[in-house]
C-alpha cells in the first residue's frame, strides 16, 4: 500500500487541487444525503418497520458501496481535497486503484444507489393512493424537496461543483451539457 500511496502523491491532477476541506465542510456536503435517508426511512416506517430499517441500512450501504467501488479510482482518494470526505474513509479499508478509471467506475456503480430516490416516492405514493394521509403527503414533499432539489443543487454548487475531479465525472459532464 505504501507504493500505491507514493504513486498517488505524484498524481499531477492531485497536485492541482490545492484546496483541502474542513470537517464542517465535509459534514455540510453529506447533510442532504443523510436527510434523504432519514426521511425515506420515516416514510417507509408508516408502511412497515422492517422496510424502514432496510431502507436505512441501504442508505448507509449505498455510501459504503461508493467508497468501496468508486473512491479508490479518484485522484483525490485519501485526500482532504475530496469535498464529501468519502476518499479519506475509503482509504481506511481499500487500497488506491488508480485514477484513470474513475469515470468508468462512477458510471458502473452509481446506478446501485438510484433506488434510494425511487423507493420512498413509490411507497409513499402507494400509501397515499390507498388512503390519503397528510403526514405521508408532507413527508413525501419534504423528501422530494431534499432528494430532487436540495441534494442535486448542493452537489452541483458545492460538493461536486468544487470537486477537483469534476472534469472526469460523468454526472458533472452531463450536467454541463444540459446547462449549455
Amino acid at each position: 500500500m505504501k507504493d500505491m500511496n507514493e504513486n498517488l502523491e505524484h498524481c499531477p491532477q492531485r497536485d492541482q487541487a490545492g484546496h483541502e476541506y474542513a470537517t464542517w465542510q465535509v459534514v455540510l456536503d453529506n447533510v442532504p444525503y443523510a436527510v434523504m435517508g432519514m426521511l425515506g426511512a420515516v416514510i417507509l416506517s408508516r408502511w412497515n418497520g422492517w422496510a424502514a430499517g432496510a431502507y436505512a441500512a441501504y442508505t448507509v450501504a449505498g455510501a459504503v458501496w461508493i467508497m468501496w467501488f468508486v473512491c479508490p479510482f479518484c485522484h483525490y482518494y485519501n485526500s482532504r481535497a475530496c469535498p464529501c470526505g468519502y476518499g479519506i474513509v475509503a482509504a481506511k479499508f481499500r487500497p488506491w486503484g488508480g485514477a484513470n478509471r474513475f469515470a468508468e467506475k462512477f458510471r458502473k456503480h452509481i446506478p446501485v444507489i438510484v433506488p434510494l430516490w425511487i423507493v420512498p416516492v413509490a411507497a409513499g405514493g402507494v400509501m397515499l393512493w390507498r388512503s390519503f394521509d397528510r403526514t405521508v403527503l408532507w413527508l413525501l414533499v419534504a423528501f422530494a424537496v431534499d432528494a430532487f432539489v436540495v441534494l442535486p443543487l448542493m452537489a452541483r454548487l458545492y460538493g461536486c461543483g468544487h470537486c477537483p475531479q469534476n472534469a472526469d465525472c460523468p454526472w458533472m459532464i452531463k450536467q454541463q451539457q444540459v446547462g449549455s
